[in-house]
């Protein structure tokens, strides 16, 4: 998706339009679509910042019930490793372009670890300009305090950062 759509036309876009626009700003993700779409007919937006604040509500939501973890680490799984070759969404391959430097390998086996730490989970942040060695410190730092209740909540807010991030960059293309 070049750009986005005016927010307020959102609710009346069809199904499949709506579905292009959250994985443009999340990843294609199905637990996504399905959580998400029925809200985004229903309801009107003012701004794409006011969407992802309701989309990371519901996703908030989901970390609080243990019932809901399978659906949580779907959608948390719907973005890339990082550092990974092959990246779906030309977002993600854009905003990792400064992490393809360096030691894959180092990053693969953090990815590993990080992985088996928390199964069923990836690891998700903002990478926002930072280089590999800060990116491997934060994941060093998150696999060493083992915490999947906090990884959840983390991965959420990046998440939504990201999401944020992608809507002012797709907004300015389509002024």
């Amino acid at each position: 998706m070049a750009s986005l759509p005016d927010v307020s036309t959102l609710s009346s876009l069809s199904a499949e339009e709506q579905r292009r626009v959250l994985d443009a700003l999340f990843e294609p993700s199905p637990a996504i679509h399905a959580l998400i779409l029925p809200s985004i007919s229903a309801a009107s937006f003012q701004s794409y910042d006011e969407l992802i604040t309701h989309c990371q509500k519901i996703f908030e939501a989901l970390t609080a019930d243990p019932s809901q973890k399978t659906e949580l680490h779907s959608i948390i799984g719907s973005h890339p490793r990082l550092g990974a070759k092959k990246v779906e969404s030309a977002q993600s391959a854009a905003e990792q372009a400064q992490l393809q430097s360096g030691d894959a390998t180092e990053l693969a086996v953090l990815n590993a670890e990080y992985e088996a730490k928390f199964p069923g989970l990836r690891y998700v942040v903002f990478v926002n300009g930072r280089g590999r060695p800060e990116i491997m410190e934060n994941m060093r730092e998150r696999i060493s305090r083992g915490d999947l209740a906090s990884e959840e909540r983390a991965a959420v807010q990046a998440m939504c950062e990201i999401a944020r991030d992608r809507a002012a960059k797709l907004q300015a293309i389509s002024r």
